[in-house]
């Protein structure tokens, strides 16, 4: 074909044939009797029926999105003569009959020039080829020849039009789009655990659920034991996210938040109430980790009589102050006080046995196990050691002031206590109504006595609004993993927000890992992140200004209207929003959002809820502010900032929220306000 279009149209044909065949071949294996028993056999079939699904060929996502030609054969010598080698860049790996590649995984080593590779460093490219799309159809192409020095450095229009593509639904992936600085930490190893410090429109989301793609792709079997987690703040987040992992390929990974991960429905504990900020904060201090350790431990009691085991005609008698020696050793090893427990009965049995030997006895380890299990030293263990329910244990702290007294002393003080001791105690674990930060509480006491079982990666997304004690919780989840934190300093908006990565680092127990900053947007316009940016140095000052490589300026208003004209304004502004394409944000104060539901319903203008997915007939959703964090929409229409401040409990908080709405637009910001802006945006 002369037409190199119609060349590469026809290997997308060529290649979405080969990907449909690969299907047919998972579908068409025959599972009967190859299986020793029925569990095998559902464990092979639920793989395969995963196989066929990461095989879907979606219509309306390219199979392939670039092209690499090498000078020589990766891996080969120059010197050698080696002729170069042709590969397409895609989302999976398509091979033909044969087993030939037609398209090459993003994550795959040869893949990496097509991120990294420029000018000054080719990586041995002759031509880099983008291809644009339409409707899942090839339309565009655009050459880049990295190796040839008549040639300059040149920006690619695809890859703006890639960035700046209006969207209508959930989060998509950004294979077609990563940066150089963006496939750094992608690539990152799973061996430690990265940081990534992101202003608004870095693309720090896209790039932690990419390198859990990356990761799986590298670490495939190791990852299938130990598992992989996506950690955000809200379950409306995890909606707008929950596409991009399916799309890559990969559906085996789970989601959740901190809230969900520390219910515990077998204790009985649901979250029914809420703190006030000051009791929330407190129960949130890593200090309460120690609170709960006393507490714990007061339930050891020492030991006052002696154990007396009987085996037949002989008694076996270990006195108290033995018994109170292994009990202080034990405690002296500060082990969990599930294990200690455990292994109570068996130091106490391992105590006959020596003086069975002394009498001229040959115990053996079937001796010591009945031994462990004799009544009498079960009945030791109980009076000694007993059993604690976590539950009930922090329901005792936050109930009995005097109980809280004694294990808070020299760690809170007696205001702190104060501030988180129920006004009312509850009768029990099911009838109290606990909060999130109680459950997290829970969570902590559960985990001195059984440890909690770790996964091999976690990503923690919108890391910054983590209370200390929160950030255990999650570290407990990957304490033998790695993980990958994602947040961006200046836009904590609880009032325990993380003052550095540091600290946060700390309570989640990966400390010295690395911390990569992102500050270069690629979505949201350089106008809007500009006035954004004015609030940086009263919400973070220690922070770097995030630019924009936006080179469509963006569509941005500020309008002062009359109160009385303020809804009238802004349902104005939704109209216009509405004429351009892609998806619109109303965001607004929790307490405005009544009002604007009321004026949006008698205009007639139909909106959704956060967590909705939007489609061409449903494009506007009301946003409350608080919700807004990590979503994004093509245009937004911000309703009266002064309320969205107003609506926190302090004025940094307040700006810290104002700067989050103020970053959810992608194309166009219109922000409409009656009352006075703050200072630093009038």
């Amino acid at each position: 074909m002369a037409d190199p279009l119609a060349r590469e149209r026809a290997h997308l044909t060529a290649s979405r044939a080969a990907l449909r065949a690969m299907r047919a071949d998972v579908e068409a294996l025959d599972l009967r009797d190859v299986a020793a028993n029925w569990v095998n056999a559902e464990a092979l079939h639920h793989q395969v029926s995963e196989r066929i699904k990461a095989l879907a060929d979606l219509a309306d996502t390219p199979l392939f999105f670039g092209r690499l030609d090498y000078l020589h054969a990766p891996g080969a010598e120059a010197a050698e003569g080696a002729e170069g080698e042709r590969f397409y860049i895609g989302r999976r790996h398509v091979h033909d009959a044969d087993g030939d590649p037609m398209v090459i995984d993003w994550r795959a080593p040869v893949s990496e020039p097509f991120y990294q590779a420029s000018k000054k460093a080719p990586m041995d490219i002759a031509l880099r080829r983008r291809f644009g799309y339409t409707g899942g159809e090839l339309t565009a192409y655009e050459d880049e020849r990295l190796s040839d020095p008549t040639e300059s450095e040149q920006t690619s229009k695809l890859l703006q039009s890639e960035i700046e593509r209006p969207r209508v639904g959930p989060m998509r992936d950004i294979v077609a789009t990563i940066q150089p600085e963006q496939d750094e930490i992608v690539r990152q190893g799973i061996g430690g655990t990265i940081c990534v410090q992101g202003a608004p429109g870095t693309g720090k989301t896209a790039v932690g659920l990419h390198r859990v793609a990356y990761l799986l792709y590298a670490h495939r079997e190791r990852l299938a034991r130990s598992g992989t987690l996506v950690i955000g703040p809200n379950r409306s987040f995890l909606h707008y996210i929950e596409q991009v992992l399916p799309a890559l390929g990969e559906l085996q990974v789970a989601q959740a938040t901190v809230e969900d991960l520390v219910t515990r429905p077998a204790l009985g504990a649901q979250a029914r109430g809420t703190d006030t900020p000051d009791a929330a904060r407190v129960k949130g201090d890593a200090r309460l980790a120690e609170v709960l350790r006393r507490a714990l431990r007061s339930y050891v009691t020492t030991p006052t009589e002696p154990c007396v085991v009987v085996r037949g005609s002989r008694r076996w008698r270990v006195p108290a102050y033995e018994l109170e020696e292994i009990v202080e050793e034990l405690l002296t090893r500060d082990i969990r006080y599930g294990a200690a427990r455990d292994a109570l009965p068996q130091r106490i049995a391992h105590a006959v046995l020596v003086r069975m030997e002394q009498a001229g006895e040959a115990p053996d380890d079937r001796v010591q196990d009945a031994v462990a299990r004799n009544a009498a030293v079960k009945a030791a263990v109980k009076a000694i050691w007993p059993p604690v329910d976590p539950a009930k244990l922090v329901l005792r702290l936050l109930s009995d002031a005097d109980f809280l007294a004694e294990h808070a002393d020299g760690v809170l003080d007696a205001e702190e206590q104060k501030t988180i001791l129920w006004t009312k105690p509850a009768r029990g674990v099911k009838s109290a109504k606990w909060s999130p930060a109680d459950l997290v509480l829970i969570d902590e006491a559960a985990d001195l006595i059984e440890r909690t079982p770790s996964l091999g990666h976690v990503v923690l997304d919108e890391a910054q609004d983590l209370s200390p004690m929160q950030y255990r919780a999650v570290g407990r989840r990957c304490s033998t993993g790695s993980a990958t934190v994602l947040g961006d300093i200046a836009q904590g908006t609880t009032p325990w927000a993380t003052a550095s990565w540091e600290e946060a680092l700390t309570h989640l127990g990966k400390e010295g890992a690395a911390v990569e900053e992102l500050t270069q947007g690629f979505r949201v316009p350089r106008e809007v992140i500009a006035y954004a940016s004015r609030l940086l140095p009263a919400i973070a000052p220690g922070l770097s200004e995030a630019t924009s490589i936006r080179e469509a300026a963006g569509d941005f208003s500020v309008r002062a209207v009359d109160p009385a004209e303020l809804d009238a304004a802004v349902i104005a502004a939704c109209r216009e929003a509405l004429t351009h394409e892609g998806s619109i944000g109303l965001i607004a104060a929790e307490a405005r959002i009544p009002m604007l539901v009321r004026a949006l319903d008698a205009a007639g203008l139909a909106h959704l809820s956060p967590g909705e997915e939007t489609s061409a007939e449903a494009r506007l959703t009301l946003v409350p502010a608080t919700l807004a964090k990590g979503l994004e929409y093509d245009y937004v229409v911000l309703d009266e900032p002064a309320a969205v401040i107003d609506g926190e409990p302090d004025e940094r908080t307040g700006l810290r929220r104002l700067y989050v709405a103020l970053t959810r637009a992608v194309s166009g910001l219109t922000v409409i306000h009656a009352a006075p802006l703050p200072e630093r945006l009038a």
